[in-house]
């Protein structure tokens, strides 16, 4: 049965991501995803999602469709200063209302190009253009302001395409905003919608729906989720905004993920595998150097991306030729010539090597064949090893074999050698 629209329109939310880059394939939409999770803490169910190119008749076509269906549409690109930026002509055009030049945006965009030692020219005075009768959204960390604005019914919230622009502007011009409106029509906010996220690795997504089936009971209204990446497999339950789930069940209900993914469960929230990965070395007192062949140093890359890794990551080899193994982690000539630079021999002397030259706690070393060439009758693409050599003399190795093009290889390896440390650091390198 098609799922009903609930008759509050003023809790249900579109997203309109604007940009002709967004459907050829020169970026993608992480916009909405972020807004989903704003409005959802403030119980707005964000129900459609729409990505228009640079078009203005296009635009407007789409911005009709959503005030029909959702009472919060925010729309995010095309307010920069360039010739396809026409998304304030577009909302302009289909909402009747005139273009005018703002003072408190001009003098926002003014401030904020000061700031970076320039002035505003001919192109960028465009950004200061808002709708007439709609409220200016000053951008905090960028120079283009936003502005919302109401229309047969529903607020348009418009901002910048820029994330790291659109997230600040969002948290603290356009909640205030959506907020302060519904509180003077004296309407109570619904009940903030719950997320809760778990991240698993090893275990297929087809292994862990079945692992979770049965989890929520028959009319229970949370939502379960499964989302498949390289990463592994995301799992979320979602509570809805207009029917209440006690504390209780809730937590009920992460404890049964908890206990039926205990094996593959690695991190929950926003965590990911090298914050929880650079935790454990931190509260160990461990420090780690890398040799990595396939995956190019994107181990290391990952690992020191998180705050304060310094304390922990020494550094880090990129070992891609077979004279770079010998040279830089001293892996022996003969072991190559004898069982090849992708085997479990020569995982482990690179580990050893890495180690050892570093005067470190834990080497953590990668090699495979990412593709698409280089496999041979027995070593296909997508065979990589890796390996772990610890102080206490301890060294051991894992054979794995992934799919999916080079990028999804490098990742998986990157994912599969980290959670190999993760297991080893909780004393469960044996597991699955």
């Amino acid at each position: 049965m098609p799922r009903q629209v609930s008759r509050d329109r003023s809790c249900i939310a579109e997203t309109i991501a604007i940009g002709s880059e967004l459907l050829n394939g020169g970026r993608t939409d992480s916009n909405s995803l972020r807004i989903a999770e704003i409005l959802g803490a403030h119980g707005i169910e964000v129900r459609f999602k729409s990505i228009v190119g640079d078009d203005r008749a296009d635009i407007a076509v789409v911005l009709a469709t959503a005030v029909r269906r959702a009472g919060i549409v925010v729309v995010t690109g095309g307010l920069g200063p360039t010739a396809d930026d026409c998304t304030r002509e577009a909302v302009a055009g289909i909402t009747g209302k005139r273009l005018v030049r703002r003072k408190e945006a001009l003098e926002g965009m003014t401030a904020r190009l000061t700031q970076w030692g320039r002035t505003p020219n001919k192109a960028q005075l465009r950004q200061a253009l808002i709708p007439s009768g709609g409220t200016v959204l000053p951008n905090p960390v960028g120079s283009a302001p936003g502005f919302a604005l109401t229309w047969k019914g529903a607020v348009l919230v418009v901002l910048p395409g820029v994330p790291r622009e659109m997230e600040a502007m969002m948290r603290e011009s356009g909640v205030p905003f959506l907020t302060d409106r519904r509180a003077r029509s004296g309407r109570h906010l619904p009940e903030p919608i719950r997320r809760s996220v778990f991240h698993t690795w090893g275990l297929p997504e087809a292994d862990v729906e079945a692992n979770l089936k049965g989890l929520i009971p028959r009319g229970i209204p949370v939502g379960l989720g499964l989302l498949a990446s390289s990463m592994g497999v995301l799992v979320s339950l979602t509570t809805g905004s207009r029917r209440s789930v006690s504390p209780g069940l809730i937590e009920s209900l992460e404890q049964g993920v908890r206990v039926r993914l205990h094996e593959w469960l690695f991190a929950e929230g926003t965590d990911t595998m090298e914050v929880v990965v650079g935790r454990l070395l931190l509260k160990q007192g461990l420090t780690i150097a890398l040799a990595e062949s396939c995956t190019g140093g994107l181990i290391s890359h990952r690992l020191t991306q998180v705050p304060g890794s310094s304390a922990y990551v020494d550094r880090g080899a990129v070992c891609y030729s077979n004279q770079s193994k010998t040279a830089m982690v001293d892996v022996p000539v003969e072991l190559i010539a004898g069982h090849g630079a992708v085997s479990s021999e020569v995982a482990a002397s690179m580990a050893n090597g890495i180690r050892r030259r570093a005067g470190v706690s834990i080497g953590l070393s990668v090699t495979g064949i990412a593709g698409p060439g280089g496999a041979t009758d027995t070593k296909p693409v997508g065979l990589v090893y890796m390996g772990l050599s610890a102080e206490s003399g301890e060294t051991i190795t894992k054979e794995l074999r992934f799919h999916g093009d080079r990028s999804m290889i490098t990742q998986r390896s990157s994912q599969a050698a980290l959670d190999l440390l993760r297991r080893w650091l909780l004393g469960r390198a044996g597991d699955v």
